[in-house]
């Protein structure tokens, strides 16, 4: 296969398609919301993983009748933007300006709305396939930063940074959130001790639920100015954590972290948990974990535990209605993927 020039108009012609890890949230999720880092600086500690969301992008044939066909979790067909239902896709070809015919599907490894962060992972693989088709290539930053407006400021979703800024720039970070809108990163090196220890030490179960963030964020976001300590308590532990994995190579203090951060959490508002959730949370301590917390904004999705070798099957054992998913490490963000020729 030739290489092909980044001024080469036909390669923007063919079809184009992203890869953009779905991430792992530890610590600090809550304090990337506005109603907090626009009062008090924000922390989120976080890591990409290797379960991901593709993103594939073509001009789309002139023999169909159609200007924009999208195939993700519904199909459709429609000849104007405005009509477009999927609000990610349509305001990311509007801000990108992209015009028609085009072809948009989407395909996971994750199933949507399940605390990982997949539908920002859609909005900053869609901006970097939109992007490379119009010939840019885009930093990290640049798409975790367009990923947020159009989130956040364009559709007026009720949700925070962090997902848009792992999903871009992968890896293990801790990112900072400060007043006046501007994001610091710190790369968390996974070589060490405790970061490999870390991934070794990871269970994560599938609860089966599903459930609208939005939905469970804005009542956090309403009851944002009422939980202020909570929530600044939440942040310095992203800071704890932060600090075990340079300094204090503890795989026990870091469960221990994460469970008094789930605790935290759950205060923030009753849709965060609920009597089944809490059931197979404690029996996973009982069995022997560490540490654990639900991912994502809350509700369902996935359990994730920190559980040392000698005391993973007693943990399965004690969730064994639940599915097992393994995850590893991902150190990049999105990225294009080769052409296959």
């Amino acid at each position: 296969m030739r290489q092909l020039a980044l001024n080469d108009n036909k390669y923007y012609m063919n079809i184009i398609t992203t890869r953009t890890p779905l991430r792992i949230s530890f610590a600090g999720g809550g304090t990337d919301l506005p109603a907090f880092y626009n009062i008090e600086e924000g922390a989120v500690l976080s890591t990409a993983i290797n379960k991901y969301l593709y993103v594939t992008v073509k001009r789309h044939g002139n023999l169909f009748n159609e200007n924009y066909r999208l195939n993700y979790s519904e199909s459709e067909l429609t000849n104007t933007l405005d009509e477009i239902n999927n609000e990610i896709a349509r305001e990311c070809i509007r801000f990108v300006g992209i015009e028609p015919p085009l072809y948009i599907s989407t395909i996971a490894d994750i199933p949507g709305s399940s605390g990982l962060g997949s539908s920002s992972s859609f909005a900053v693989g869609l901006l970097n396939a939109l992007h490379f088709m119009k010939g840019n290539r885009v930093s990290a930053a640049q798409l975790a930063s367009e990923a947020c407006h159009i989130e956040i400021e364009v559709l007026k979703k009720p949700i925070g940074k962090q997902d848009q800024y792992a999903a871009a720039f992968g890896g293990m970070n801790h990112f900072i959130f400060k007043p006046n809108g501007q994001v610091f990163m710190e790369s968390k090196s996974i070589e060490s001790k405790i970061g490999s220890e870390l991934f070794d030490s990871i269970l994560m179960f599938w609860t089966g639920i599903t459930r609208s963030a939005d939905s469970i964020l804005q009542v956090q976001q309403n009851n944002t100015e009422s939980k202020m300590a909570e929530l600044i308590e939440m942040r310095d532990m992203s800071y704890e954590l932060s600090n075990v994995l340079d300094t204090v190579s503890d795989i026990v203090k870091f469960g221990e972290i994460l469970s008094k951060g789930w605790y935290r959490k759950q205060t923030l508002a009753n849709t965060i948990s609920n009597p089944q959730i809490n059931q197979w949370f404690s029996r996973a301590i009982e069995a022997g974990a560490l540490g654990g917390k639900l991912l994502g904004a809350g509700g369902g999705g996935f359990l994730l535990f920190i559980v040392r070798d000698e005391n993973k099957q007693r943990v399965r054992n004690a969730l064994s209605e639940l599915k097992e998913v393994i995850v590893g490490y991902e150190p990049r963000g999105s990225i294009v993927l080769p052409m296959q020729g």
